[in-house]
């Protein structure tokens, strides 16, 4: 059987090399501890998600593998007693810590996931992560959702996700969280910390859509939210089109995320370097079978990578286009303004084309 965590790695990371079968590293205290493939195998699915949620970072990611180096030794802890379903799952063993299971040890009772969630790795990390693409919503609350945790020390910011009643142990797993991050990303040149290679000034930049092929229905900027009547501020541009209508990427660039992403539903977020700037794209409400291009892949300006879809929080099928200058941590601007003073051509069905059968990816 394939191993998930190295599934998840080759679906484009931008990070984790090959899983090493063992590794020792120190704790902080001296301590020699020896890990196994499947110990490292769990910290590349930590790691390959981590990197993938806006935010994160080495930092958060090594803050990550501490607390799970800390409540179970990197490894997926069922517990019959508490949840005698728990041990139908896969596991590494048997825990006994209240009704905690997992990499992270979380609690149903906490409200961190059902038990079939939180006997998912993937959905662990995704969890501890938290933030606006957590399964969480902030209660419990992720990594993300504590403010300023950036400037505190890495294991008071572990310990403020875990809420344990042993707040120093984290810690002392810090050495040994840094030699695991090293040892799966050592292939990378330049190291984990290496910035990924510049993307070169597009050659132009297009409509998102074919032309012909959309309406405008709402537009950037504050609205009455159609789900809650309330007052919000919405941050894209969106385009009504049929299901299946081609997304095409509007300028050259990089792709960086690709999956669900709470109320987005499926999305793909590109980066590009327009006038000499970073810019982030993001295309909205895609379906899974409607996403077609995979991280780490290169785009050109007009290449179809997805088609119009409506899942999400979303009331018909449209593309919802955001425009990030500076890169995926500033804020949106008007899509189709910025699109309009960029002089963004249209493109028509003749000129598009799926290449996600060729693609070409960024070292």
């Amino acid at each position: 059987m394939a191993n998930p965590a190295l599934q998840s790695c080759a679906a484009g990371s931008l990070i984790v090399a090959d899983v090493p079968e063992s590794l020792t590293a120190k704790t902080r205290s001296g301590q020699t501890i020896q890990l196994d493939r499947r110990q490292l195998s769990h910290a590349a699915t930590i790691t390959t998600t981590g990197w993938q949620v806006a935010g994160v970072g080495r930092d958060g990611i090594i803050i990550a593998l501490m607390a799970a180096l800390t409540e179970s030794s990197l490894r997926m802890l069922a517990n019959p007693t508490a949840y005698p379903e728990s041990a139908d799952f896969p596991n590494d063993g048997s825990g006994s810590d209240h009704d905690s299971l997992g990499l992270f040890q979380m609690r149903p009772a906490a409200g961190w996931g059902t038990v079939a969630e939180l006997m998912d790795p993937k959905y662990q990390a995704r969890a501890f992560f938290g933030g606006p693409t957590g399964p969480n919503a902030g209660s419990p609350r992720g990594l993300l959702d504590i403010a300023g945790w950036q400037q505190v020390d890495r294991g008071a910011a572990a310990q403020a996700v875990e809420v344990s009643a042993f707040p120093d142990r984290y810690a002392n797993y810090e050495p040994v969280a840094e030699t695991i991050l090293d040892a799966l990303t050592k292939s990378r040149k330049g190291g984990p910390d290496a910035a990924p290679p510049r993307i070169p000034e597009s050659a132009r930049i297009v409509f998102p859509l074919p032309e012909g092929a959309y309406t405008s229905t709402d537009s950037f900027g504050w609205r009455t939210d159609p789900y809650s009547g309330d007052r919000r501020f919405h941050a894209g541009s969106d385009l009504a089109a049929p299901l299946g209508t081609p997304i095409l990427a509007v300028a050259d660039g990089r792709v960086v995320f690709v999956g669900e992403r709470g109320t987005y539903g499926g999305l793909i977020i590109l980066e590009h370097t327009v006038g000499g700037q970073s810019v982030a794209s993001y295309y909205a409400h895609l379906y899974e079978s409607g996403m077609h291009v995979a991280v780490g892949d290169t785009v050109a300006a007009g290449q179809r990578i997805g088609d119009v879809g409506s899942a999400g929080k979303s009331t018909g099928p449209h593309l919802h286009l955001e425009i990030h200058p500076g890169g995926q941590d500033q804020p949106a601007v008007d899509a189709l303004e910025w699109l309009a003073a960029h002089g963004a051509a249209g493109v028509d069905d003749a000129e598009i084309s799926l290449t996600a059968c060729t693609r070409e990816r960024i070292p």
